[in-house]
């Protein structure tokens, strides 16, 4: 287990005891071996990677078994009619209010409901370990029409100003995603090469806001306007065997979004989505992920970065023992010109591939419009490694891309054990470099010629991208 792993393990898990051992008997869910939770985003005969060799000790947040009565606040006693079509909204917030004041509390929405509510800020700070806990459904009323016009969160559940705080279950929450993705907003890929249109200013399903110490686990989160989940300042998460699934072109539906967030654990989950399986934007550092399987997605990403020639920081990243399949990115990392700032202390290890377009991608001119003008700042990208990526590659782009700035250079990129063979077709043997330097501890797959060993004759002045 990673260091980065285990100060974040030991962190969350006494937390919890701590708060919870007056009241709530701990119960441990992780064995060795332990299969990834199956879900519609993965076929039944798929199996995603094994769990870690040593998995984290983290007590499973609590449920009404374990609870004192007393600390259940269950949503129907506060008047929540559950059948799909009722606003619950009003008994959500007094559920909360109600175990956001008492220790180790647990708003429950309970199994065989259908929950149906409008945006919502549930915020703290609260007493500690709170368990919000969905076994049922909850989901937004359905579309862009039900929205609230006045509304101007942009998400529908917003966690905001908490501590040591849990949110699982074994339900769902449904984002009734499909009337946003064809709003007449923004152009998105369409069935057989197609350009329909998309989005507008699309909701996000989940935001966590300013808290820390977190646990996210066992649900299943599907069919997002927007993003799933996303985590913005916050500090100390843990989240563990979730399921989010969507559409392979539902635009923008991000998995998981970090962003200023730091100390960030993600386990044995399943993803399939229309965008990036994780992002990792801004700010973010100390990320460990493990045992994740991804696709159809566009892949891990690190960015994008340094947009509008913002300074951009993300460091100690860890992604291992994953599988990505069906997409249209395996590991990538793509900052726009103008940018500072750095991407340092990045470890891809383990990687399986199959059929994924960009399996190796580090793209430094990134852009989103039609065009971009060509800058001289960027994002330094160094000090980053691929470990035993093995697998298959859909022929249409080259497997492997270091498309680094013309003044900024990628250093010290190391590649070990990469085997890359094509889907079907012949194998693409013309790997694509710019300004980029490094070195091969073993032969690749396909070979790779044009990574320039040593240091640039050039470099930056540190403080220009020193964060």
């Amino acid at each position: 287990m990673g260091l980065a792993r285990k100060l974040l393990v030991v962190w969350i898990t006494a937390s919890l005891l701590f708060q919870n051992s007056s009241n709530v008997e701990g119960r441990y869910h992780y064995h060795k071996n332990l299969p990834i939770i199956s879900s519609l985003a993965s076929p039944p005969d798929a199996q995603g990677p094994s769990s870690p060799d040593t998995p984290p000790s983290v007590p499973y947040p609590n449920d009404p078994g374990n609870s004192s009565t007393n600390c259940v606040f269950d949503v129907t006693s506060f008047g929540a009619v559950g059948d799909g079509c009722a606003d619950d909204t009003a008994a959500f917030t007094a559920a909360w209010k109600a175990a956001c004041a008492v220790e180790s509390g647990v708003v429950l929405a309970p199994a065989d409901f259908c929950f149906k509510i409008t945006p919502t800020i549930f915020t703290g700070p609260c007493k500690p370990g709170l368990v919000f806990q969905v076994d049922g459904v909850l989901a937004p009323l359905n579309g862009p029409d039900s929205w609230p016009k006045a509304d101007k969160l942009k998400q529908l559940l917003l966690f905001y100003q908490l501590d040591q705080m849990s949110f699982t279950g074994k339900g769902t929450i449904e984002g009734n995603g499909q009337n946003w993705w064809d709003l007449p907003c923004k152009p998105h890929r369409g069935p057989n090469g197609s350009t329909v249109s998309g989005q507008c200013e699309s909701p996000a399903l989940i935001r966590f806001f300013m808290s820390s110490n977190l646990v996210v686990s066992g649900l299943q989160i599907q069919n997002s306007p927007q993003f799933h989940i996303k985590f913005n300042d916050c500090e100390g998460i843990l989240v563990e065997k979730l399921s989010i699934s969507s559409p392979k072109l539902s635009p923008n539906t991000d998995g998981i979004h970090i962003e200023n967030t730091k100390g960030v654990g993600i386990y044995n989950s399943l993803i399939a989505n229309g965008d990036d399986c994780i992002s990792i934007g801004p700010g973010c550092s100390d990320v460990d992920i493990e045992s994740v399987t991804c696709g159809p997605s566009h892949g891990i990403s690190i960015g994008s970065l340094g947009v509008q020639n913002s300074q951009a920081c993300v460091s100690n990243v860890t992604v291992r023992n994953i599988v990505i399949k069906e997409s249209d990115n395996g590991l990538r990392i793509k900052t726009w010109q103008g940018g500072t700032g750095s991407v340092t202390g990045v470890s891809f290890e383990n990687i399986q591939m199959e059929n994924v377009m960009n399996c190796i991608i580090v793209d430094q001119y990134y852009c989103s419009a039609k065009a971009c003008l060509n800058q001289t700042s960027a994002v330094h990208v160094g000090d980053i490694s691929f470990r035993n990526i093995k697998g298959t590659y859909d022929v249409r782009r080259p497997p492997i891309h270091f498309a680094c700035s013309d003044t900024v250079a990628c250093t010290n990129i190391t590649l070990s054990e990469v085997e890359l063979l094509p889907e079907e077709g012949e194998l693409v043997d013309d790997p694509f470099c710019w300004n980029a330097y490094g070195n091969q501890e073993t032969l690749t797959i396909p070979p790779i010629n044009c990574l320039q060993e040593g240091e640039p004759e050039t470099v930056v002045e540190q403080s220009t991208y020193s964060c």
